[in-house]
């Protein structure tokens, strides 16, 4: 039963009854228990056919073949829909071939390479040279941008359709990709509204030794900067660092070293020459700034946990503790802890928070919403069958804080166009988030 319900309550079974009916099937049979494993029972339950498989292959590449004369005829009605409006008298021909330049306009930027911002080391690997011409062609098919509506819609052929129906009709599943719209798949994360978004996110290693004691820790950071109008890509940032010696900043090759090793100013070593700009779906930005960080010191550690088995006749009692540092407000913060293999959820007597067992990878999930000065310490104590001490490690953690160990601070954004035009709006995002804590 565990093998396909997460718990072991009525609300489980009942979401679950239909696998288990399935799986018990296998088990008994006229009433006497059949000889197979657990893993026979699962292969029984799977019911793989080849051929199935290959009807379903047959079946798509029908579908695949559909779609491809559905485009070419598409893009032969679009043609002679071309053809036909040069014939044409007045602004309908201008307005419907701006419509096709614009559209094969954006198609050409949006295959093009994101250059300055993808990079493995600061994620910038492009010349300036590039990034500018990409957004000089960012900017143009902005400005030519098509009208919602008006652009040709694939995929609602009518012959297709009538295909697809007769395929229904002789009895064939037809089973359709949905994919989000390209508004709906950037929903997740939030989008800029400020002109320059700056986000500097650090990224956190840990490794703690169970008898105590740090046998690694890791901060990786980053500045990447976002600007979403051309006009205002011609500055420089200015910023100001929270002053640990035990941070080592390195800027971007194109970036000048000197003005920012004199004066925390981050500019391009041609001042003639503006950053890249891309627009709010564009999560990454052009990386600055990168910096590292690492220590020894125990009390550098956000969160420290301490687990305490200990086997009393046929049960083993887990006590674990947390003690989070008053540096950081810790958020979504989730404690996994493995466990042995259980027939059930293992008993939790105590915790200061919500817990979730996940019976498939045999690991009990604790999590709190939010430490802060007010629960910066919190224990769990559970109870399972006799198991050896070992299995309840490595501990695996991770959250998310609101600030840095650089304290990296926009203090300005300095204007380089002439004019005495004021600087432009800027926000900064700060996060500190774990890639590997146990």
């Amino acid at each position: 039963v565990p093998e396909y319900c997460y718990s072991l309550d009525e609300e489980g079974i009942c979401k679950t009854a239909f696998e288990l009916i399935f799986a018990f099937d296998e088990v008994i049979c006229l009433g006497h228990k059949e000889n197979v494993t657990v893993a026979q029972v699962k292969q029984y339950c799977e019911m793989e056919s080849h051929e199935e498989k290959l009807h379903k292959l047959v079946l798509q590449s029908k579908i695949n073949e559909t779609k491809d004369v559905m485009k070419r005829k598409a893009s032969e009605i679009d043609k002679s829909k071309i053809d036909k409006n040069k014939g044409d008298k007045g602004g309908f021909m201008s307005m419907g071939s701006g419509r096709i330049e614009s559209s094969f306009s954006d198609m050409s930027i949006s295959s093009s390479g994101s250059g300055f911002g993808s990079s493995s080391g600061l994620g910038l690997t492009a010349d300036v040279d590039s990034f500018s011409t990409k957004s000089k062609g960012r900017q143009l098919s902005s400005a030519t941008a098509p009208p919602k509506g008006l652009g040709m819609q694939l995929g609602k052929s009518q012959k297709t359709n009538q295909f697809l129906e007769s395929l229904k009709a002789e009895g064939e599943l037809i089973v359709e990709d949905v994919q989000p719209r390209a508004g709906q798949a950037r929903v997740a994360a939030a989008a800029p509204t400020d002109p320059i978004t700056l986000t500097s996110e650090e990224k956190l290693n840990v490794t703690l030794k169970r008898d105590g004691g740090i046998s690694n820790f890791d901060v990786q950071g980053t500045l990447s900067l976002q600007i979403l109008n051309q006009e205002d890509a011609l500055i420089q940032v200015q910023t100001e660092t929270g002053g640990n010696p035990g941070i080592l900043f390195k800027t971007h090759p194109n970036m000048n070293k000197e003005l920012f090793s004199n004066e925390n100013i981050l500019g391009l070593k041609d001042p003639n020459r503006p950053f890249p700009t891309g627009s709010a779906g564009d999560a990454a930005g052009v990386g600055l700034l990168k910096w590292r960080m690492q220590s020894a010191d125990e009390s550098m550690v956000p969160l420290t946990i301490n687990c305490w088995p200990s086997v009393s006749g046929n049960e083993t009692y887990v006590s674990i503790e947390y003690e989070a540092s008053a540096m950081f407000d810790l958020r979504n913060v989730v404690i996994s802890v493995p466990l042995p293999a259980l027939r059930e959820a293992p008993n939790v007597r105590q915790i200061d928070g919500e817990w979730r067992y996940d019976s498939r990878n045999s690991v009990l999930e604790w999590s709190i919403l939010l430490i802060d000065n007010s629960n910066r310490s919190g224990s769990m104590e559970f109870v399972v069958p006799p198991a050896d001490s070992s299995v309840f490690f490595p501990i695996s953690v991770r959250f998310s804080a609101p600030s840095t160990y650089s304290d990296l601070k926009v203090v300005n954004i300095i204007p380089l166009r002439g004019g005495g035009a004021p600087p432009p709006k800027f926000s900064q995002r700060t996060n500190l988030i774990t890639e590997n804590y146990q």
